[in-house]
Order: structure tokens, then sequence, then C-alpha cells
């Protein structure tokens, strides 16, 4: 078996769930409006030359764009006014932006505003909230953004650990009791009526691994009564994957809600080759009415903690480390990409740690778990566990679309080059998607996974969130040895009508928005208690 790694850290916190910035979308957007100062738009933009692929799935065709006031205002055979902006596409593809459903970007958003890991994909929206965690209020961080603008628009979920955390506090180790469900219940409702997307869990991680079924349903229900959407990093991804993926279809079931699988994956050795029977599963859940959909980014190897290999959180028990090792990652497939009580381990696997500590794999992750667990310290690991015709079947599912699971300044791959990457291999290379099928996973199917009803498609009237790149030489450059290396062959892309990125660069536009699902549209009356 063959281990491509990488050193990364993930955005993600098992305690704390920490978050900088978090915006929302919905079944019907209220976006909100930047200040003038922040959007450098030209008055009326016509994008001529290009090959439109228009997110819907249609075939490319040659067609001008005009974008005027954030949005696009006509398609087809246009000629150009006077005084107009006139950007020639030479030939290459005008498609939607992309829309990164599963991203932690907002981490240091902040303080790299112009997000050019995000924009040289070709990314234009971020959706973030995820695994669980998320701000809690929402509200000041919508504020936050309009005060300092950024290049991208920001969507995001209300997170189940963050809500977890503030009722439980500490004593989390336990299943809540109906008071502090009820709590909880009232954070989410806040949360939605705030704007939120809908609910997402992270339900390998403290300190939701420990909520029931009954807990996190109540809580789906109440951000159903909204109109939200569900979205999960399911109970289990390897030992426990089915019965995990059954929970999910049946808050999709109960609650009548659109359920998503995060970063869908079979991260267990036992699976390895049983991605049909994990798509059967969803087609007859889709086929008995429950709206299941999943995202999946374009690697053999996760990243995340230590601990998350524990469902049990038996870290001390022998036979649990062993069946780690054997079952989910081997110890010369994962590596420490980030190790607070000794940085001299970061970027070397557990069989290399082992031999230096002159002791057998499973007693070195479980020295190194143990290493961990004082205050403050942090851990991270990327474990190579899947397998590359699994993922193939994954994203070539019509109800999948793609994701990143990255962040800025990531040292995994998948932050700056899952995009072009799905370009290169799985379009240009390998032939598994059509070009107009990996822009529809990426734009117009991703839109309706998220109910965002204005972007992701080139019609009159949609925000004009858009890319133009040369689909033969588009490619993800990031690897294990260098995993900031840019991706390459895009060459603008526009944001609510403002150009964020041209030619390898930043152009210091900063056009993104908040994307805020409006409380007059939920569905408050379609909630069940």
């Amino acid at each position: 078996m063959a281990f491509e790694l990488t050193q990364a850290s993930r955005s993600f916190r098992v305690s704390g769930w920490r978050k900088i910035l978090r915006g929302a979308c919905g079944p019907i957007l209220a976006v909100a409006a930047m200040t003038a100062s922040t959007v450098a738009v030209a008055q009326s933009t016509l994008i001529t030359g290009a090959r439109v692929v228009d997110g819907t799935g249609a075939p490319a065709r040659p067609a001008s764009v005009r974008i005027e006031g954030g949005r696009i205002v006509a398609v087809g055979d246009l000629a150009p006014r006077k005084g107009e902006q006139v950007v020639d596409g030479a030939g290459q593809v005008l498609s939607p932006g992309f829309i990164d459903t599963h991203s932690h970007h907002d981490h240091g958003l902040f303080e790299q505003p112009d997000a050019v890991p995000v924009t040289s994909q070709g990314v234009t929206t971020i959706i973030v909230g995820q695994d669980g965690g998320s701000e809690l209020p929402l509200t000041p961080l919508f504020a936050k953004m309009k005060k300092t603008p950024v290049a991208v628009n920001i969507g995001t979920y209300i997170g189940h650990n963050s809500v977890r955390a503030a009722v439980l506090g500490k004593d989390f180790k336990r299943v809540a009791t109906a008071a502090e469900i009820e709590r909880m219940r009232v954070q989410v409702r806040q949360g939605m009526e705030a704007g939120a997307i809908g609910l997402s869990t992270g339900l390998e991680y403290d300190p939701g691994i420990y909520a029931s079924k009954d807990e996190v349903l109540t809580l789906a229900k109440e951000a159903a009564r909204f109109g939200g959407r569900y979205i999960s990093h399911m109970r289990s991804e390897d030992q426990f994957i089915w019965a995990a993926l059954d929970e999910i279809i049946n808050i999709g079931r109960v609650t009548g809600m659109p359920v998503q699988v995060s970063h869908m994956k079979l991260a267990m050795t036992d699976w390895w080759g049983q991605a049909d029977r994990f798509l059967g599963i969803m087609d007859r859940a889709r086929a008995t009415g429950v709206d299941i959909t999943g995202d999946v980014y374009p690697y053999e190897y996760w990243q995340s903690t230590l601990t998350v290999m524990f469902p049990k959180r038996d870290f001390t028990n022998r036979e649990s480390a062993e069946f780690a090792l054997k079952h989910l990652a081997p110890p010369e497939g994962l590596m420490l990409s980030e190790f607070s009580p000794d940085r001299s381990l970061v970027g070397k696997t557990v069989a290399q740690i082992a031999a230096q500590r002159g002791v057998d794999p499973a007693v070195a992750l479980m020295q190194l778990i143990a290493e961990s667990q004082v205050p403050g310290a942090r851990e991270m690991v990327i474990g190579t566990s899947m397998r590359g015709d699994d993922i193939a079947k994954l994203i070539a599912w019509p109800h999948a679309n793609i994701c990143s699971d990255g962040m800025l300044g990531d040292l995994h791959p998948r932050g700056i080059g899952s995009f072009p990457r799905v370009l290169r291999r799985y379009v240009r290379e390998e032939k598994i998607l059509t070009l107009e099928q990996a822009i529809n996973r990426m734009t117009g199917a991703t839109a309706r996974h998220m109910g965002i009803t204005d972007r992701g498609v080139i019609r009159p009237g949609a925000r004009a969130d858009l890319v133009l790149f040369d689909p033969a030489q588009i490619a993800d450059r990031a690897t294990s040895e260098d995993p900031s290396a840019q991706s390459v062959g895009v060459s603008r892309v526009w944001v609510n009508g403002g150009l964020v990125f041209k030619d390898g660069q930043a152009t210091g536009t900063r056009s993104g928005q908040p994307v805020l699902r409006g409380p007059s549209t939920g569905k408050k009356a379609a909630g069940r208690r």
C-alpha cells in the first residue's frame, strides 16, 4: 500500500471550536450590503469570447456575459456598450464561481482577507461552521464582515458542538438532561434566527460524541422549523460507518429536512471497495423521499486528531490502539502535523516515533495521546486510509458535490488545491466526469444542496460570482512536499461583480458578502417538537 502524507494543521479544534468568521445562507437569501468603498466594481463589464458552462450541467456554449451592479444582467450574443469594460475570454471557460460546502478557510480570514488560497482555485463562496463548530452568537460576526471586508462570500451553519460546549461546559462526557437539551435548542433557534443555513454536527469529536441520538434529532428538528438543513461529520467514518449513515438518513426522514454527509469517505481498510454499498444506501434513502446528498474532497488522506481513532475514548487500551493501526491507518501512514508537547516530532510518522523511542507502534500511539492530554496542548495527524477508486465513485455520484475541508495556510494540499485537482485528475486525466458535470458539482448542484438560489449558475439575475479558467491548464500544484503551492490555470475571478483575482494575484478588491438566510423565509409552522 502506498501512502501519500502531508504536514497538515486543521482549522478545527476538538475543544474550543474556534472559528474566526461565520456567514450564513439558506433557502432564500438576503445578502447584507457592503459599503461602497470596499467593492471596486465597474459599472458594467462584458465578458466576451468565452465558452460558458453555466453550472446546470448543460453543454458548454459560446456566449457573452454582462455583469452590472453585482449581478449578471444578460447572457448571449451581446455587443459592447459605450464606455463598458470588455474582457476577452480568449476561448477559455467561464463558469459560476465554485462553492466550497465544507470549508475551514474562515480561520484567519480577517488576517488574510484576499483569501488567495481560495480564490486561486476559482472558489467564490465558502460554507463554514462545519464539524459542529461555529461562533456563538453569529450576529456580531456578520457585522464584523461588513467592517472588515474579505474577497469571498461566506455562509455558515450553527454548530452542535459549540452549542453543547456552551451549555454543558467541561461536564460534557455524558448524556444531556432534558433541561440542557432545551437550552441547546434555544441556542440553535437563535442561530437560525440570525441567518444560519442549518445545523452542523461533528459526532466523532468532543463534546458531540457523547450526545444521544435524541439530542441531535431534537436540535435538527429545531433547525428544520426554520427551513434549515443538516450537515454532519457522522459518528463514524470507519468502524461504525453503516450505523452512522443510518442515523443521518433517519434525521432526514423524521424532520423532512435536506441532509448532507460531510466529506464522504470509507476510512477503514475493511470497507475498501464498498463505495457502491455506501452509495446504494444513499440512493435507497433518496428513493423513499429522503433528500440526502454528500460532499467529497479529492484526496486519499484525511486530517484530524489522534484521538478520533478511539471512538470509545479508551486511549490506554492497547487492543484499541492495535485495532486502529491495523484497520484505520498503519503507523507509517500516520504523520504528526502538529504536536505542541514536542514540536520536533512534527513531520514524523508514528512508525518513526516508535523506532526513535524503542517501543512498538501501539505503545507510541498511546504515549503520544497521553502527552497531548495536558491543558492547552494540541496534536493533529494526517492519516492515509482511503482508496482512490472509492473516492472516484463518490465524486461521480450524481448527488455529490466537491468540497475542500481545507483552511488558509493549511499544510494539507486540499486547502489550496481541491477544486483544480478535480478538474485536472477526474476530468482531464481520468475522464471520470465531463467538464460540465464537474462544474455542476462545484456550482449548480452545490448551491442546490445548500439552498442557495441566486449563486452557482450563469443566468440573468444571479449574483456575478464567476471564474474564467483554461480547462487544458487548470491544475493543483500543492503536494505533500510543498503543500502551499498555488494552483494554476485560473485567469480571473469575480465575486459579486468585483474582480478579486487576476493572473495569479489578488487585485485588492474584497467584494465578498455574508449570505444570510432571511428569518422571514423559514418554515416555522412545519416544525415538530
